[in-house]
């Protein structure tokens, strides 16, 4: 999502609710009972990503490791969600509910915005690999793309964000 459109969903509430219907009538958002089973998965989906990412760091795949990132905060997203009832098949969809339900409550507004750098991120690395097989694009387009102190930040939030994920899930748990 641009950072622009980001921008205007966290100030204006009912063109997040606008976005959110549209993403329940195209079927990319459900509302559901919430399943401790899937939310469990989901954060177990989120850990073992922040396993395959220390691997992929030490054999220095660092497009690797922003894959596993990506998936890693993700998947702790969806968990949070779930939480709520929702179940999300579009990132952005996710990140309105994320928005709806958490913004200013569990979660900050520079996480959120962390949540879409991550989007933007592996966006940027599909492009990447897609190009791959244009030669002249993958030449010249990530010689310093993916540098190791940038993926390691990257892996420090993710890190962060799954951890914030599993405290809210665990506080939910007890509050229930």
């Amino acid at each position: 999502m641009k950072t622009e459109t980001l921008n205007k969903l966290i100030k204006n509430k009912e063109l997040l609710e606008k976005f959110i219907s549209k993403y329940q009538r195209d079927k990319y958002l459900f509302k559901e009972t919430p399943d401790k089973n899937e939310i469990k998965g989901h954060l177990e989906k989120a850990e073992h990503n922040l396993r395959f990412i220390t691997d992929n760091l030490k054999l220095k795949y660092l497009d690797w490791c922003i894959t596993g990132c990506y998936y890693a905060v993700y998947h702790a997203s969806l968990s949070l969600i779930g939480l709520k009832g929702w179940h999300s098949k579009h990132h952005n969809a996710t990140l309105c509910i994320l928005i709806k339900e958490y913004l200013n409550k569990e979660i900050e507004q520079k996480e959120i915005e962390l949540i879409n750098r991550f989007f933007l991120t592996y966006n940027d690395l599909l492009f990447y690999t897609e190009s791959k097989t244009k030669r002249n694009l993958a030449t010249y387009s990530t010689k310093t793309a993916f540098d190791e102190k940038s993926v390691k930040d990257l892996i420090s939030q993710s890190r962060n964000f799954v951890n914030k994920a599993r405290e809210i899930t665990k506080s939910s748990k007890e509050n229930s």
